[in-house]
């Protein structure tokens, strides 16, 4: 059976049997005991870097909540006390009246 022309007029060479392995450098290569350590390598790394995302992720939602928990109510608290005091100053100088605290930043 001869290998048929595709519609792009490029045409393959038949396939060897399985009966008779060949034995080219590509597979001895890919058989090599250096390659599957490469992979066994890689496939580590992969799993490694896959957890370490993940933890990293729940991390940074942890620290996101408690920022928004904790601080964010803190920095409105104390944006509110530096505008009462400037109002504070701003009444008191319209008044006539001399500042009677200094502004502490």
């Amino acid at each position: 059976m001869a290998a048929q022309p595709k519609r792009g007029g490029v045409s393959l060479p038949e396939r060897r049997s399985a009966a008779k392995p060949e034995s080219n450098i590509l597979s001895r290569i890919t058989s090599s005991p250096i390659v599957s350590r490469g992979k066994q390598a890689a496939c580590d790394a992969a799993f490694v870097s896959k957890k370490l995302l993940l933890s990293t992720g729940k991390a940074a939602w942890i620290a996101g909540t408690t920022f928004l928990i904790l601080a964010v109510p803190l920095i409105i608290e104390m944006d509110r006390e530096q505008q009462l005091n400037e109002l504070e100053l701003q009444q008191a100088s319209l008044l006539g009246a001399p500042p009677t605290a200094s502004v502490s930043k």
